[in-house]
């Protein structure tokens, strides 16, 4: 793990996401407010020239140091590494390939200096998924980009969305809902569950993590006559955790699981698929939600909101998700390091530190 903030602050890459939406926005507008730099180090990674027309476009006036690479970056600035001099015309609202690709150059460079330790933690601005792809960038979303870019061989990502009333994870992500059934396996179930328990401990500070874990179809099943995933995917899978002692439960019937608030027993709930979890939990987290994606050696965080082109340029974008996504990042990067100091084998030091007696 990076060791830059040792003697500072944390140091947090931004990247500007698609430039015709909010993200420009919602980043300014977090920083507006200077207790943010008490906190931590901005290193926002886009287009010098992008933000200062969004800056004057939309009255924010926050004061951005521009810098060529990231360790230059001041603390008390809000640092800017221009990814590009080529002109980006801002067209809110509009797929463009400008845009995209101008979110491709600040995602490629900040992910690259996350990877060479030269910042602590990244978080991403919503980019959109058609305008982003190209040659170069061919995945659904963040998640299996930064899996590509960031990940291991031995693990694969976990989205997570979670705030103060619930943290709710994903077995599947961007896949067509004509192919979800397809993909819920005993195996994949219990590889979600066991990052979700892992991620609870080491990046959320729970001791003893409780998960649940929902029903594929309406009612779970209702004993096979609503399809047999809950008795013979599912139910096996939650009974084999159980045996390796990951206290899990479940299979629950989605809508009256959280219609009930049953969520609030758990400190983690496990979706089959997207919109399954991802649809309650916006419905209920009142604009406060953070995408945390679980899985890799680093930390990684957005808002949970997309380009919202509907409401771009017109000053109105609501910068919470933004700057809890900040801090849930700041907060993780400081569990993991706890964390792994509390659980490293001491034995190896203190037997030098007993043999230079």
């Amino acid at each position: 793990m990076p060791d830059t903030a040792a003697a500072g602050k944390v140091r947090v890459a931004i990247t500007q996401g698609d430039t015709n939406g909010v993200g420009w926005e919602v980043i300014l507008k977090a920083f507006a407010e200077p207790v943010m730099l008490e906190l931590c180090t901005p290193v926002i990674y886009g287009h010098a020239k992008v933000a200062d027309f969004q800056a004057k476009h939309l009255g924010l006036n926050v004061p951005l140091r521009v810098v060529a690479s990231a360790e230059e970056a001041a603390d008390g600035q809000v640092n800017l590494v221009n990814c590009s001099d080529d002109e980006v015309k801002v067209e809110f609202g509009k797929l463009s390939s400008e845009a995209g690709h101008a979110a491709f150059l600040a995602l490629e460079q900040a992910t690259a200096d996350v990877k060479a330790g030269l910042v602590d933690v990244l978080v991403t601005a919503p980019i959109h998924k058609a305008n982003i792809q190209s040659a170069n960038f061919r995945f659904p979303g963040h998640t299996e980009y930064l899996q590509d870019r960031l990940g291991t061989e031995e693990t694969s990502p976990l989205m997570i969305l979670l705030n103060d009333m619930m943290r709710v994870a994903l077995v599947t992500t961007h896949l067509p809902i004509s192919e979800v059934a397809f993909a819920i396996t005993e195996e994949r179930i219990a590889e979600k569950a066991r990052l979700l328990y892992e991620s609870l401990r080491r990046d959320f500070n729970v001791s003893a993590p409780r998960i649940a874990i929902l029903a594929l179809n309406p009612h779970a099943g209702d004993h096979g006559v609503i399809g047999q995933e809950e008795e013979e995917v599912i139910a096996p899978a939650i009974k084999s955790l159980v045996e390796a002692g990951l206290p899990c439960y479940g299979p629950f019937a989605a809508d009256g699981f959280f219609a009930s608030g049953m969520y609030r027993k758990f400190d983690g709930v496990l979706a089959m698929y997207h919109d399954q979890g991802l649809a309650p939990f916006k419905a209920l987290s009142g604009g406060d939600g953070v995408n945390f994606t679980a899985g890799l050696p680093f930390v990684r965080t957005s808002p949970d909101h997309g380009t919202a082109y509907d409401i771009a340029g017109m000053g109105t974008a609501d910068e919470r998700s933004m700057r809890q996504a900040i801090f849930t990042a700041i907060d993780a990067w400081r569990n993991r390091l706890h964390f792994e100091m509390a659980y490293q084998n001491p034995l190896p030091k203190i037997y030098q530190e007993r043999r230079e007696r």
